[in-house]
């Protein structure tokens, strides 16, 4: 897709709230977390398309779980999913609509957890596509980490690289860091060098000193 042009619109979203979620993607202040996110989870939507009980339910929850981002926020993913509680009601039965409520609010730990069976699966897969990122090309890992830490511009630099390395580290001990089999063929090694190499720079660099 071409920059300005205008992704599909699902038909459960009305065209009001979609003219609201693609300003909201395109805010200049979300360095990653913006359309280009959404478009490459669309884009991986497809080759897993087949392999999903509910596609529209994932598809939906893509374009809402981040719709609610403020770095120095929470509760983004439970607003996230009240936005889209919200917008939806009355285009998806109630079941439905709290299938995409649960798949949003599980971005916050990337954990399957709140449901079973069929929905549990295409949440396998919606988290993945998520985190896809993590097994791109290195140059292009590295471009999403500088983009996050953009976005967390606030932060101090020595409190940066503590939480930073949490949260990789907490994925790196995973006994597999994708929970669906396509997903981990594909991407599960070269994630792993991605979060080893990350690691190594929050821990060992030494942060910039500040002229005196």
């Amino acid at each position: 897709m071409k920059a300005g042009d205008r992704p599909p619109r699902p038909p459960a979203i009305p065209e009001p709230a979609f003219v609201d979620l693609l300003a909201a993607y395109r805010d200049p202040r979300r360095h990653y977390h913006g359309l280009g996110h959404i478009e490459a989870m669309l884009a991986g939507l497809q080759d897993c398309r087949p392999l999903l009980h509910d596609a529209e339910a994932v598809e939906l929850a893509i374009w809402f779980h981040d719709a609610v981002y403020d770095a120095a926020s929470p509760d983004n993913e439970e607003r996230s999913a009240d936005l889209a509680r919200e917008v939806l009601a009355g285009q998806l039965e109630q079941e439905r609509l709290e299938q995409v409520a649960a798949l949003i609010l599980a971005t916050r730990r990337h954990e399957l957890a709140g449901l079973a069976g069929r929905p549990q699966s295409d949440m396998a897969y919606f988290l993945d596509l998520d985190l896809q990122i993590l097994g791109a090309e290195a140059a292009r890992f590295d471009a999403y980490e500088a983009a996050v830490r953009r976005e967390y511009a606030h932060v101090p630099e020595a409190a940066w690289r503590t939480g930073r390395a949490a949260v990789l580290q907490r994925f790196r001990a995973r006994r597999r860091l994708y929970f669906s089999d396509l997903f981990a063929e594909k991407l599960e090694e070269g994630a792993r060098a991605n979060l080893a190499r990350s690691l190594a720079k929050l821990t060992e660099d030494e942060p910039p000193q500040a002229s005196v």
